[in-house]
C-alpha cells in the first residue's frame, strides 16, 4: 500500500482511539483548529466544483468528518468534567465569542443548531433524496440513449462505455448522499443531547467532586459546554451547507461563484430598478436618505459597468465569430463542409438585389412560395426550398437558376422596364431592348415606363419583372420535376399517405416495392407531366400489378391507364382531344422491334432504317402543327406508347404521347394528321 492510504487508515484508527484515550488539552486545541480547518476546506471544495461528480468522494468524507466531530466532542466532555477545563478553544468560544454569558451562549447555540437541524440539513436530505430516485429512474432512458447515439455512430464505444460509467456513478453518487444526509441529521442531535449532559453532568461534579459552590459551579460548565458546542456546531454548519451545495448543484460551466454572478448579475436593468427603490425607500421612511443613497448608488454604478461589460463582451464574440469564420475557410480540415449544396439555388446579380428586399417592395420571395403552392397542386410535388443569394459574378441584370451546384436556367431581367410579347406577326414593332423570352423562346421587347402604354394599345403582353423569373422557374422546374424527386422525397410521400391508408402503404412497401421502385414509377410519370397528387390511386394500382413485373415502365404504363380521368381532364378542351394518330405502318415498325430480355423485361431493337424513317415522318408532322399554332398531342395503341415517346423526346420533349386506354371512353377523339412511314 502507498503511503497516502495507509495515512488514511492511520487518521481514522487515531479518531476511533480519540473515544477511549484521553488526550492533552494542548492536543485537543489543535484538533479543534484541524476541525474547523477541514470543515472550511470541504464547504469551499463544494462551492467550486462544476457537477457533483467532482466531489464524488463527498459522502465518505462527510461521515469520516462527523465521526471525528464526535470523537472531539467526547475528548472534550472528558476533559471538561474530569479538569474542568476544556483547552483554550473551548474557553475563548465560551468567554470571548459569548461574551462570558452562559444565556447568550445557550441561545447562540440553539439558533445555530435550528439553522443546520431543520433549515439546511432537512432541505440537504430532501434534495438527495428526490436527486437519488430520479437519478435512478432515468438511468434506463439514459442508457438507451446512449445506445442510440452508438449504433448511429455519433459516438464511439468508448465513449459509451465513459457515459455508462458516469451514470452509474451518479446514481451511486445521489444514493449515498441520500444516506450521507442522515448523518448530519444525528449529528446535530447528538451535539444537543452532549450539551445537555455536560452542563447537568458538569454542575453535578463540580459540586460533589470539585468541591465548587453552586453559582461558581454553574458558571465554570455552563461556559465551558456552551463553548464545547459552539466549537462543534461551528463546523457542522460549515460541513451542513456543504452538503446543501453539493446536492443541489447542476452541471454548469463554472463554479459556484461565477454562476451566481453570470446568472444573478446578468440583468443590469434590474438593478437599476432595486437602486431606485431603495432610494425611494429611504425618502418615504424614517430610515432616511442618508443610509440609503449609498447603497442606491453602489447598485446603479454596478448596474452601468455590468451594462458596460456586456457590451465589451458581445463586440468580442462577434470579433471571434468573425476570425473563426475567416480561420474555418483557411482551415483545411473545414472544406469537406464546402461539399453541402442546396438542391436549388437562385442566384441574382447586385441589379436584381431589390427584387429580393422586401424593404425595398420586392416580392421575388413570395413569387418563389407560390411556385411551390404551384407544384404541390398541379404535380403533387413538393419542391425544395429555393435558395436566393446574390453573385456579384454575373452581370447586373442577371439571374442562374441551379439544380445541385449545375446551372439549368439563366436570363436578364431590366429593373426599370416591362417585357412586351407580341400576339401576332402582324403587330407594329414597338422600340426598346428586343430579346428572347426565356420561358417559351418567344421574340419580346423590353420597354420602359414611358413606352408601356403605347404596347398596351397595340396589342402587346406586358409583364413586369418578377413575373418574367417566376414564369422562367416555373417550366424549367417543371422540365426537372423527374429530377427533384428523390428517395428522401419519395419516402415523405409514403409516410404523408401512411397517414390516411396505412393498409395500403404496408401492402405495397417494402413488401411487393422498395422506396427505390416506387421513385422510378413516380419519375417516369413526373417526366411526361402526369401529376402524381393522386398518390392512393397510383399505389393502388402498383400493389394490383407488382406480383406480376417489377419493372418500372411497364408499371407506369398500368399507372396511366388508372389515371384516365386525369389525363383527360389535363389535354382536353370542351370534351374534345385534337390529336395525331400512329398509322398502322408505324405501330407495325415499331412492334415488329420490341423484343424480350432474359429477366423478363422489354426493349426496343429497331433497324437504323427504320428508325430514320420514324423520325422523319414524326417531325414532319410535329413542324407542320407547331407552324399552325397548334399543339401536338400523338395517340396511339398501349402496347408502343412508351416506345414512340422516345423517338417523340428525340425531336421535342414536351409532346406529349397518350394511349387510346388513358383518355376516358366519352371524350370525342378528333385526329388532325396520321404519321405512317
Amino acid at each position: 500500500m502507498k503511503i497516502k492510504d495507509l495515512s488514511v487508515l492511520f487518521v481514522v484508527i487515531l479518531i476511533v482511539a480519540m473515544m477511549i484515550v484521553p488526550l492533552p488539552t494542548i492536543l485537543l486545541d489543535f484538533l479543534l483548529i484541524c476541525n474547523i480547518c477541514i470543515s472550511l476546506l470541504i464547504l469551499l471544495v463544494a462551492m467550486n466544483t462544476r457537477e457533483a461528480l467532482d466531489f464524488s468522494i463527498f459522502p465518505t468524507a462527510l461521515l469520516l468528518t462527523t465521526l471525528f466531530r464526535l470523537a472531539l466532542n467526547v475528548s472534550t466532555t472528558r476533559s471538561i468534567l474530569s479538569k474542568a477545563n476544556g483547552g483554550k478553544v473551548i474557553e475563548t468560544f465560551g468567554s470571548f465569542v459569548i461574551g462570558g454569558s452562559p444565556v447568550v451562549g445557550f441561545v447562540v447555540f440553539l439558533i445555530l443548531v435550528v439553522i443546520q437541524f431543520i433549515v439546511i440539513t432537512k432541505g440537504s436530505e430532501r434534495v438527495a433524496e428526490v436527486a437519488a430516485r430520479f437519478t435512478l429512474d432515468a438511468m434506463p432512458g439514459k442508457q438507451m440513449s446512449i445506445d442510440a447515439d452508438m449504433n448511429a455512430g455519433l459516438i464511439s464505444e468508448l465513449e459509451a462505455r465513459e457515459r455508462r460509467r458516469k451514470i452509474e456513478q451518479e446514481s451511486d453518487f445521489y444514493g449515498a448522499m441520500d444516506g450521507a444526509s442522515k448523518f448530519v441529521k444525528g449529528d446535530a442531535i447528538a451535539g444537543i443531547i452532549i450539551l445537555l449532559i455536560n452542563v447537568i453532568g458538569g454542575f453535578i461534579i463540580g459540586m460533589v467532586i470539585h468541591g465548587m459552590g453552586f453559582a461558581e459551579s454553574a458558571q465554570t460548565f455552563t461556559l465551558l459546554s456552551v463553548g464545547d458546542g459552539l466549537v462543534s456546531q461551528v463546523p457542522a454548519l460549515l460541513i451542513s451547507t456543504a452538503t446543501g451545495i453539493t446536492v443541489t448543484r447542476a452541471a454548469s460551466e463554472g463554479n459556484l461563484g461565477t454562476d451566481i454572478l453570470n446568472q444573478v448579475f446578468s440583468y443590469p436593468k434590474l438593478l437599476y430598478i432595486v437602486a431606485g427603490t431603495i432610494f425611494v425607500f429611504g425618502i418615504l421612511t424614517p430610515i432616511g436618505i442618508f443610509l440609503t443613497l449609498p447603497v442606491s448608488a453602489i447598485l446603479a454604478f454596478g448596474a452601468f459597468s455590468m451594462q458596460r461589460a456586456v457590451k465589451k463582451e458581445d463586440t468580442l464574440k462577434e470579433q471571434i465569430e468573425t476570425e473563426d469564420k475567416e480561420e474555418d475557410i483557411r482551415n483545411p480540415e473545414k472544406v469537406i463542409g464546402l461539399l453541402q449544396m442546396d438542391t436549388l439555388e437562385l442566384e441574382i446579380g447586385y441589379g436584381l438585389i431589390p427584387l429580393a428586399d422586401q424593404k425595398q417592395g420586392g416580392d421575388i420571395l413570395d413569387r418563389v412560395v407560390m411556385i411551390r403552392r404551384q407544384f404541390a397542386l398541379e404535380l403533387g410535388l413538393v419542391i425544395p426550398t429555393i435558395r436566393i443569394r446574390d453573385n456579384l459574378q454575373l452581370s447586373p441584370n442577371q439571374y442562374v437558376l441551379k439544380f445541385r451546384g449545375s446551372k439549368i436556367a439563366s436570363g436578364e431581367v431590366y429593373l426599370d422596364h416591362f417585357l412586351a410579347m407580341s400576339q401576332g406577326v402582324d403587330q407594329d414593332t414597338i422600340e426598346g431592348i428586343k430579346v428572347i423570352e426565356p420561358a417559351f423562346g418567344l421574340p419580346a421587347v423590353w420597354v420602359g415606363m414611358e413606352a408601356k402604354q403605347q404596347a398596351e394599345l397595340m396589342g402587346y403582353i406586358i409583364v413586369d419583372p418578377p413575373s418574367v423569373i417566376a414564369t422562367h422557374l416555373t417550366e424549367v422546374l417543371k422540365r426537372y420535376a423527374h429530377q427533384l424527386i428523390r428517395r428522401e422525397e419519395t419516402k415523405e410521400l409514403i409516410d404523408n399517405l401512411k397517414e390516411s391508408h396505412p393498409n395500403l402503404v404496408e401492402e405495397l412497401v417494402p413488401s411487393l416495392l422498395s422506396v427505390g421502385e416506387v421513385q422510378k414509377v413516380l419519375q417516369n410519370l413526373l417526366r411526361e407531366q402526369i401529376s402524381i397528387r393522386d398518390l392512393a390511386t397510383i399505389f393502388e394500382t402498383l400493389a394490383d400489378y407488382a406480383h406480376y413485373t417489377k419493372d418500372p415502365r411497364v408499371l407506369t404504363e398500368y399507372v396511366r391507364q388508372s389515371l384516365t380521368r386525369q389525363i383527360t381532364e389535363q389535354y382536353a378542351e370542351d370534351g374534345v382531344i385534337h390529336v395525331l394518330t400512329a398509322g398502322a405502318t408505324l405501330e407495325r415498325g415499331i412492334s415488329d422491334s420490341i423484343q424480350q430480355t432474359e429477366n423478363g423485361g422489354y426493349f426496343l431493337s429497331i433497324d437504323p432504317t427504320i428508325s430514320r424513317k420514324i423520325t422523319d415522318a414524326l417531325q414532319k408532322e410535329i413542324n407542320r402543327i407547331v407552324n399552325a399554332g397548334g399543339q401536338p398531342i400523338f395517340l396511339t395503341s398501349p402496347s408502343i406508347r412508351m416506345y414512340l415517346k422516345q423517338f417523340v423526346d428525340k425531336i421535342l420533349p414536351t409532346v406529349p404521347v397518350l394511349a387510346y386506354t388513358e383518355l376516358e371512353p366519352d371524350i370525342e377523339i378528333q385526329s388532325i394528321g396520321v404519321v405512317n412511314i
